[in-house]
Order: C-alpha cells, then sequence, then structure tokens
C-alpha cells in the first residue's frame, strides 16, 4: 500500500518518537514535537506508539489512499476530510482505496499528527523514521513532503474504527500557556531585577518559531551581572565559553527574547542557558502559533520530578482507557 501525496500542506514531514542517543554527537532528538499526540494518534489506530506518522504545521496535506486504511489524528483542531466529509478529530476512521483526506482550516493549535494504520514505512536512519531536514536525515528523502510523493505504509494489524481518546487526555496551551521553567546553570548571570522581570511578565511567541526552537518577545529586556570577558567567548553579556545545550534550554542572545530549543535544535554553542522547560511541558510548545501569550513559571526540582510522574501516569491512564491490546511502545 501506498499513500500519494497529491498537495504537501506546509511542512508536513515524516515523524515518530525520535532517535535519542546521538546528541553527544550533534544529531538532535528530533520526532514529534508534540509527542502526546503523536503516541495517541498510533493507539487509535493499532499502532506501535513509536510508529512514523505525518505532522503537518499549521496546514494539512491532501493524500489519495490506494488501498482501505484505519487513520487518526489528533493535535491541532484542523478538521479531516474524506472525499468531503467531515471526521472528528482524537477517534479513529476509515479510508477507502481511491478517497482523497483532507484538512479544513486550522482552528486551534499549531501541529497535527495524522497516523495509519500500520505506519508510514519508510527506511530507519540511525534507529528512527523521523524526518531531520538540516541534516538531510530520516523521513522521506530526509526532507519534508512535496507533491508527488508516495509514501510506503506497512502491514496492518487487526483493528476497527471509531476508537475516541477522551478529552481529559488532549492536552492543549492554554492562554497564556503556562510553561514551568527550572532555573540553570546560568541563571546567576542575570540580575536579580532580570531574575524578577523574567518570571512576571507575559511573553508573545514570535514568528521566528519552528522544530529547532521558538523565540518569544514582548517582556522587559534582561540585565546581566558585570563580567570580564572570558577567554574564547564572545563579546556579547549572553556568550559563554561553548557548552552543552540540554533539551528545553532557554537562551536569550543579548537580554531581548529567550529561545526555547526543541527537537531539531543544535546539541550546544556559545549562548549561556538561563533555565530549561521542563519535560512535561514540552508538547505544549508544539502547539503554539505565533502571537500566542505565554509565561513563564518557577518550579523546583522535586515540582518537575512530579510532573514528569504525572505525565507518564496520564500517558498510562491513556493507554488503558479503552485502548488494551493494542502495540505499545514505552520509550
Amino acid at each position: 500500500m501506498a499513500i500519494k501525496v497529491l498537495h504537501h500542506g506546509l511542512a508536513t514531514s515524516v515523524q515518530d518518537l525520535g532517535r535519542p542517543g546521538y546528541f553527544h554527537l550533534g544529531i538532535p532528538l528530533g520526532g514529534a514535537m508534540d509527542r502526546l499526540a503523536m503516541r495517541a494518534a498510533n493507539l487509535l489506530v493499532g499502532n506501535s506508539e513509536n510508529a512514523a506518522g505525518l505532522e503537518a504545521v499549521f496546514m494539512g496535506p491532501k493524500l489519495l489512499f490506494t488501498e482501505d486504511a484505519i487513520v487518526a489524528v489528533t493535535g491541532a483542531d484542523m478538521p479531516a476530510k474524506v472525499d468531503g466529509v467531515v471526521h472528528p478529530g482524537w477517534t479513529s476512521f476509515s479510508v477507502k482505496a481511491g478517497q482523497e483526506l483532507t484538512f479544513d482550516f486550522l482552528k486551534s493549535g499549531a501541529r497535527l499528527y495524522i497516523a495509519v494504520s500500520g505506519g508510514i514505512d519508510v527506511p530507519l536512519a540511525l534507529g528512527s523514521r523521523s524526518t531531520y531536514a538540516i541534516g538531510a536525515l530520516g523521513g522521506h528523502k530526509g526532507r519534508p513532503l512535496a507533491a508527488g510523493d508516495e509514501l510506503p505504509v506497512g502491514a496492518a494489524g487487526a483493528v476497527r474504527p471509531g476508537r475516541s481518546i477522551a478529552p481529559e487526555f488532549r492536552r492543549g496551551p492554554g492562554s497564556p500557556a503556562e510553561l514551568r521553567v527550572l532555573s540553570g546553570l546560568y541563571w546567576d548571570r542575570l540580575t536579580d531585577e532580570a531574575k524578577v522581570n523574567f518570571f512576571a511578565d507575559e511573553w508573545k511567541v514570535a514568528p521566528e518559531a519552528d522544530r529547532m526552537g521558538y523565540r518569544f518577545r514582548g517582556g522587559r529586556k534582561m540585565s546581566f551581572v558585570d563580567r570580564k570577558q572570558p577567554f574564547g567567548a564572545g563579546s556579547d553579556p549572553s556568550n559563554i565559553v561553548d557548552s552543552c545545550y540540554p533539551y528545553g534550554s532557554i537562551q536569550i542572545p543579548g537580554g531581548t527574547e529567550p529561545i526555547i530549543l526543541h527537537r531539531d535544535a543544535v546539541s550546544g554553542g556559545g549562548y549561556f542557558m538561563v533555565g530549561t522547560v521542563i519535560s512535561a511541558d514540552m508538547d505544549l510548545i508544539g502547539q503554539l502559533q505565533p502571537h500566542m501569550s505565554a509565561r513563564f513559571v518557577k518550579v523546583t526540582m522535586d515540582e518537575a520530578l512530579a510532573a514528569r510522574a504525572q505525565r507518564r501516569a496520564l500517558i498510562e491512564r491513556m493507554r488503558a482507557s479503552g485502548l488494551s491490546g493494542m502495540g505499545r511502545n514505552r520509550r
């Protein structure tokens, strides 16, 4: 079976849960920006949670199916249509051979996830099918989809349409989004006033927001503690001698606009990190549109670990909510 791409939408790519284990070599984690939505879509169609599906941004693709399939769409509210007939999100449905899957206008959120029974069966690259376009790695020919592409689909197990994920498992960012932050190694480079302002101000997502990182603007400019420029570091007060960047790191080049590093971000560089968005909230960033409001919320390590445990419990409840017997991958 194959899926023919009639229109690629906007930045549609093949993604799974990513390729951990290569960050020390400069190859980012990659994978779905909203991992919970990707897991949910795969569960609905009987796939492993780490099966490859499609991630579309702001606008969905137009796909022609050459054989019958079960499909699920999760993430952003962008109604799916089969030959013009609307199907609900977060619920599996049938697509017959010869039918076209299209999408209505975006209503909320930013990223859409499309899972097909059997999974998108592109070759593995370093253990993952995720597209890392900057490195021309994985996915379909190492790039986002284009009209005329044909995507192979794996063999599907026994699964029926009509399964649904309950609303309690459909996390959205809210308005303003609240992103919990654990202060970092270089937090003390900010003045006391800047530390207060960072958490007190409301920020807005800048147009420069993609798989590498999300830039925020609108808050007060950060001020830095005076220092002597270190040997090997740049002259800007936010520069350091190169260091490693954890996933979710927050940089503030020049003290003006925080940047949160996401799935395809580089693994190190010469800007200090004021903190890190906790793992439990990284999915929310992937659903933020430009100009949406956000606040940073300070948390302790104990609170961050508790939030991670709560997210794991949420995933376990989702797995158990009428989805027993489906393929699972607990990575």
